[in-house]
């Protein structure tokens, strides 16, 4: 009988090579172009004293295509990236595109006043400009120590 020395790490790297060949697999189905993942768009948020500024990488999908929804406390971002039909003969195509419908929620770090929001959408980048309500733009808080 051989002794083996427990490893609580090894546990880990087993998740993380599963992981790996997860997505280092061919994520395309048999259909051209058809995604078993779905994609988020990618955002950036920047907070200031009055507003909150938000941009969302959007390429390839017309405004159109687009509903965005604002509240106090989250931006919805929802959307549809239309396949254009492709009439090829011979060969075979292999895409990384996504084609589908995708939703994004995105949290704010303060109340914003959702009615008086500025959207601009240029080059595939949605940038939008969320003032914060007046209560919120000089909110501080005091740590008391014991």
């Amino acid at each position: 009988m051989m002794i083996v020395r427990y490893n609580p790490w090894q546990e880990f790297n087993n998740i993380q090579r599963q992981l790996d060949r997860l997505f280092a697999e061919d994520t395309l189905s048999s259909d051209v172009g058809e995604s078993r993942l779905i994609k988020t768009p990618a955002a950036e948020l920047h907070e200031t004293d009055n507003a909150i500024y938000l941009q969302i990488e959007l390429p390839g999908i017309a405004a159109k295509d687009l509903d965005i929804q604002v509240t106090e406390n989250a931006v919805s971002v929802t959307g549809e990236r239309k396949n254009t039909p492709k009439n090829e003969e011979k060969g075979v195509t292999k895409s990384e595109f996504y084609y589908g419908k995708f939703q994004r929620v995105i949290p704010l770090p303060a109340k914003v006043q959702n009615t008086q929001v500025v959207a601009d959408y240029q080059d595939g980048i949605l940038h939008l400009n969320l003032p914060k309500i007046p209560s919120e733009q000089h909110k501080v808080f005091k740590v008391n120590l014991a």
